[in-house]
């Protein structure tokens, strides 16, 4: 009999009709994937409980068929009259029917290239038909293509217990998402079987925890999750708002608020090797390097950062701020607090034309310093990458720029005493926690220029402190935002001409780099020889994409820094950090192709200096109902944190955030956007149990699986 601990490639050895051991190996590889297991031997029962239904349908009640009606999805119980294969296109399609009769009237079933259901539907057998019936008006009957289906066994057939009969049909029916090759009818069979050989499911939080929140118990939850009463209304399952959906989510949130909490109390309790002070001298020189006066809001960032850094404890800060709103600088300010205290500092970013770009800016900054800047990527020459090595273990650098070249096995830090993470979305657990490794338990800023929205913010970010640069420098002007169709290509192109006649420059960009044979996209490539050929010959375009050498890009980018080159044609490898204060007009291609927040990053891109700036959305009319609403959304508002929940709503945290390397937890059942009163109360529960309980035995249980269990590993954000 198997647990909620039995291994999935091992369920074979229990019994469970229909599931073999080539089923219980396809079942452990693709749970693994979902359940972020490294290796699938180690998937569990438990996991494959969690794969949750996508939707239920109330398939309980038998209609007749003088009752059907054209378009309308019933449940029939019909006996098979005649059945056979029929073949199309010379054999190499095959379909399979059958006409069945209720003793009133006939219907016909019919299945696509499923030629061993001549097999399943004897004739006589009495069948359960559950689909989408229309009506055959030349034949005079209702036919239904595809349809689900149950046998009703007799009495005297013992092939399978007649119990089975109620999994497929006449009940609320879970539907599920296609599990590799393992169809929605397999998986639905799957869990009967298993839900019924699993003696009680173990509880896992405090009995004092459910009964605070009137929660279901585990096993009942797991059980009706996937089989749902015959009287549970079906709007609660589908709408996520049933019992058993609950009270899985708020273990989810729980588990998650815990494991923050817990990681948040560590930092409170670290000490840090780097001792910063900020005296009379020193002030003076972060005055004199400023190149301009800072915001309010930059000045309110800047004091909270100070603050961290010249306390006893490690700095863990998130910097949040729109596009353009002076993050750099305010970083700059507190790498050199570090580098005036005699510690190193390094600025780890995720692509090297970002690396190149906050180098080369960097370096501008502190021309009238003796500091050393130096700059680490992968795609260094090797002596070079020898030679930076030697420079940052000498502690001759004293600031470098780099990717994730900076945490590879070669680097050695002389003391690193302040580690500042952009866009760290793009980053791993892991590699966060290598940088803060590689110092003297280093102060660590995080910044973003993706807006957060606060639930998501409180999962990602739940034990960084926040600063929010909510004030855009002066001189810049707001963008103005339209969407277009390809009827108006040529007055969007016009339109260009004349922003450069007036000495104004220009990006276009597109979603892919070279012709795919699925999309229908234009390509960079194709699309920067035809509009350098045929639509703006008497002006100079730049291409630049992601698999350009880096000396490339930084040929191409400074040669649009300098306006030699009047259009940047371009992926979204410039969505972050590219400056270029010139550039007036964006131009996005297939724009319905984007996220909401890719397209508010690439917007970004104009609008820095005092000119008008322009962002166009070119769409294609094919559009879809979520697209043309997401387009929408950016012609109302540049409002980075709204644009960002809308953005979260319509396409979830994992895309929004970058998916795998983000460090999002996988949530098996809760949404950040719909649950987010469950998150808020099951956090205070964590900081109840933590602040409160912590010495009851069943919160130190809690708090060692916590520490044992590697999916936990978000608590080492930063």
């Amino acid at each position: 009999m198997p647990t909620i601990n039995t291994p999935l490639v091992e369920l074979h050895h229990h019994g469970l009709p229909r599931v073999g051991p080539t089923t219980a190996k396809k079942l452990a590889a693709e749970i693994a994937v979902i359940a972020a297991r490294p290796d699938p031997r180690e998937s569990t029962v438990e996991d494959l409980l969690h794969y949750m239904p996508m939707r239920y349908e109330d398939r309980s009640r038998l209609a007749r068929i003088a009752e059907l009606q054209d378009g309308v999805t019933a449940s029939i119980e019909v006996q098979v009259r005649i059945g056979g294969v029929i073949p199309f296109k010379g054999g190499r399609i095959k379909l399979y029917e059958f006409i069945a009769t209720d003793g009133e009237g006939q219907v016909r079933a019919y299945w696509w290239n499923q030629i061993y259901l001549a097999r399943v539907f004897h004739r006589g057998a009495r069948v359960i038909l559950y689909g989408l019936w229309k009506k055959n008006h030349h034949k005079g009957y209702f036919e239904v293509e595809n349809p689900e289906y149950e046998v009703l066994l007799d009495d005297e057939e013992e092939n399978e217990s007649p119990e089975t009969g109620a999994i497929h049909t006449s009940r609320r029916v879970p539907i599920y998402r296609k599990l590799g090759d393992i169809r929605t009818r397999q998986l639905r069979s799957v869990f009967h079987h298993l839900l019924k050989s699993l003696e009680e499911i173990p509880e896992s939080i405090p009995s004092d925890v459910i009964r605070r929140h009137a929660l279901l118990g585990r096993d009942a939850a797991l059980r009706r999750v996937h089989f749902p009463a015959d009287d549970a209304p079906i709007e609660h399952y589908n709408e996520v708002k049933s019992a058993a959906h609950h009270r899985l989510i708020f273990e989810e949130f729980l588990w998650l608020a815990m494991a923050i909490g817990l990681r948040r109390g560590e930092r409170t309790a670290e000490t840090k090797g780097a001792r910063i002070v900020i005296d009379e001298r020193i002030d003076e020189a972060l005055r004199a390097m400023l190149p301009f006066e800072l915001t309010g809001a930059q000045r309110r960032a800047l004091g909270e950062i100070f603050a961290d850094m010249t306390s006893d404890r490690p700095m863990n800060r998130l910097l949040q701020g729109d596009v353009g709103s002076g993050k750099t600088i305010v970083a700059v300010q507190a790498m050199a607090l570090a580098i005036e205290n005699g510690y190193q500092t390094a600025l780890m970013v995720p692509t090297e034309i970002l690396a190149e770009q906050h180098h080369r800016n960097i370096r501008r900054i502190l021309a009238g310093t003796a500091y050393n800047a130096g700059l680490l990527t992968g795609s260094l020459r090797a002596k070079e990458k020898r030679e930076t090595h030697e420079r940052i273990a000498s502690g001759e650098l004293n600031l470098i720029v780099g990717t994730h070249a900076l945490i590879q096995e070669a680097v050695e830090f002389d003391r690193l005493g302040l580690a500042v993470i952009d866009e760290q979305h793009r980053f791993g657990v892991l590699q966060r926690a290598e940088i803060r490794r590689r110092g003297l338990n280093p102060d660590v800023l995080v910044m973003t220029a993706t807006p957060i929205p606060r639930s998501l913010a409180m999962t990602v970010y739940g034990d960084l402190d926040v600063s929010v640069i909510d004030e855009l420098p002066p001189g810049r002007t707001p963008v103005s935002t339209h969407v277009r169709g390809d009827d108006r290509r040529e007055k969007i192109y016009e339109f260009i001409r004349e922003q450069i006649r007036a000495g104004r420059q220009a990006y276009v960009v597109y979603p892919i780099i070279e012709e795919s044979e699925k999309l229908d996209l234009r390509n960079a490539t194709e699309m920067y020889e035809h509009l350098q050929r045929d639509v703006f010959p008497e002006y100079r375009l730049g291409l630049l994409h992601g698999r350009m050498k880096p000396a490339e890009k930084e040929e191409v980018m400074s040669a649009f820094v300098r306006n030699e080159l009047q259009t940047l044609v371009a992926t979204t490898v410039i969505e972050v950090g590219v400056d270029v204060p010139n550039a007036t007009v964006m131009l996005i291609e297939h724009a319905e192709r984007f996220g909401l927040s890719q397209l508010h990053q690439l917007r970004g891109r104009v609008g820095r200096g005092a000119a008008e700036s322009y962002c166009i959305l070119l769409a294609q009319y094919e559009q879809t109902k979520d697209a043309r609403e997401r387009l929408k959304i950016m012609e109302e508002t540049t409002d980075g944190f709204r644009i960002a929940e809308r953005d979260l709503e319509l396409r979830g945290p994992g895309e929004v955030m970058g998916t795998r390397q983000s460090g999002l937890p996988a949530f098996r059942v809760a949404n950040l956007v719909r649950d987010q009163r469950v998150l808020e109360t099951a956090r205070r529960e964590a900081d109840y149990l933590l602040a409160k309980r912590r010495d009851d035995p069943d919160t130190a249980a809690m708090i060692e699986r916590v520490s044992r269990e590697p999916r936990f590993g978000l608590a080492d954000v930063g």
